[in-house]
């Protein structure tokens, strides 16, 4: 294991570079950059073959210390995971060597449990040996209000405030988030998620609020991106014949922080063939990495898998520094990355919600498997990636589910006339009162809030 220690850089180039302390508290970079690694340290042989006889809990404490390093105490760290990780992983099996990783068995039932559950604890550790305060400000465009105000709620010194789009959530992500209390406070903004996480990203970079304790649980934060890259490891280890033994995944991507956890653990050695970029409508990264020319959506288009709808992803700032190129946070791109290289590393497919319906409906046909929307555009991608490059039956195949079916009831419903069963975490929400304000979508009047608060 690589005993140099990792600091962290702005993708704008502007901001001395941090530990990985100040990168988890600070959230965004003081020049409105995206804090990446300074170097990704690999995994040897060894470790990845330790993997297969060790649980959920063990992977993490292995990842996280290899690219954490010495900040944190080995048996603090692994106490963190085992914490955090309390819950069921299971992989399916659809048919020959493809299969399902279910990432929706969590307290809130969706894949951001995997992040903010462990964020949320190393926030915590690092805060309290100070008595410091934090302010948690993120923005959602579904799951990760329910993720982050469920792995902060109840934190005596950290107070948590969440944007979401008032027309773009379903019904049970926004009770998720609006039913809590406490320390966590819900905003439903009259607008989309760019326009959330634009006035999130507006307040970081606003020198007035710089005495303001503020720090984000979005996929900005990096602290949310290195969490993400242990379920890789972990369907791998499971399911890998020979050490050496390459896997293809299938990525539902929206702001691209789950692809973003995906080729960090790339970088630190899982043999991964290919990433496919399984997007809805909102398809400018395939676009992109099609033609070479970027354009963000603008308004981002409304599809049945609403947590996808991003026009303009954070995270492929990350990822275009990841192939040595630069992009700042308005889309541009000063330098191109290597698009040679992404090409052989990434696949990028968009789904339109016609298909997406057709192969929630097709897979519970078929394989007696329901699939929620996002999960249902990965598996589609990974359907129409296998069949164009012909793909061998054998080849190691994965496509990442990000929420229970349960959370979408009126789709799944209408689409295979099935009622998902609800999972524990879901259950008794529909009497549960909620409590939210709404807000224009103007960055004065959110400075106004946190001004107040």
């Amino acid at each position: 294991m690589n005993k140099k220690q990792v600091t962290y850089y702005s993708t704008n180039l502007k901001s001395e570079p941090v530990s990985f302390r100040e990168a988890l508290l600070k959230g965004l970079a003081p020049d409105g950059g995206l804090y990446m690694p300074s170097f990704i340290p690999a995994l040897g042989k060894e470790e990845l073959e330790k993997m297969s006889g060790m649980d959920y809990q063990g992977i993490a404490s292995t990842v996280l210390k290899s690219i954490i390093g010495s900040e944190i105490p080995e048996e603090v760290l692994s106490s963190l995971c085992n914490d955090a990780y309390n819950f069921d992983v299971p992989i399916e099996n659809v048919y020959e060597r493809k299969y399902i990783l279910r990432l929706d068995q969590g307290p809130t039932a969706s894949f951001k449990d995997f992040a903010a559950r462990m964020m949320g604890r190393l926030m915590q550790y690092y805060i309290s040996k100070n008595n410091r305060h934090l302010t948690i400000l993120t923005a959602t465009s579904g799951d990760t209000g329910s993720a982050v105000a469920s792995a902060f709620y109840g934190l005596t010194n950290i107070n948590v405030i969440i944007l979401f789009p008032l027309n773009e959530v379903s019904v049970m992500q926004r009770k998720q988030m609006t039913t809590l209390g406490k320390n966590v406070s819900v905003i439903g903004v009259n607008g989309k998620f760019d326009d959330c996480q634009r006035l999130v990203k507006s307040a970081f970079t606003d020198k007035s609020l710089k005495h303001l304790p503020l720090s984000s649980a979005n996929s900005i934060n990096t602290g949310r991106l290195l969490p993400q890259s242990i379920y890789y490891f972990y369907a791998w280890s499971r399911l890998r014949r020979r050490t050496d033994e390459s896997v293809i995944f299938s990525v539902p991507s929206g702001n691209f922080g789950n692809l973003m956890g995906g080729l960090i653990a790339y970088r630190m050695g899982l043999p991964v063939r290919k990433f496919i970029i399984s997007t809805n409508a909102n398809g400018e990264v395939p676009e992109f990495l099609g033609t070479g020319t970027y354009k963000p959506i603008v308004p981002s288009i409304n599809c049945i898998s609403s947590a996808m709808n991003v026009g303009h992803p954070s995270n492929l700032a990350r990822i275009v520094a990841l192939y040595n190129g630069i992009m700042n946070e308005n889309g541009e791109i000063l330098k191109l990355p290597d698009m040679k290289q992404m090409r052989e590393n990434l696949a990028g497919i968009s789904v339109s919600d016609a298909d997406t319906r057709e192969t929630i409906l097709n897979c519970y046909n078929r394989h007696s498997i329901l699939l929620e929307p996002h999960g249902a555009v990965a598996w589609k991608g990974l359907m129409e990636y296998s069949k164009d490059l012909q793909v061998p039956e054998d080849q190691l195949s994965i496509s990442l589910e990000t929420a229970h079916p349960a959370k979408f009831p009126d789709e799944i419903i209408q689409i295979t006339g099935k009622n998902p069963d609800l999972p524990l975490s879901l259950s008794g929400l529909e009497i549960k009162k909620e409590n939210y304000e709404s807000l224009e979508n103007s960055y004065e009047k959110l400075k106004e809030i946190l001004l107040k608060r």
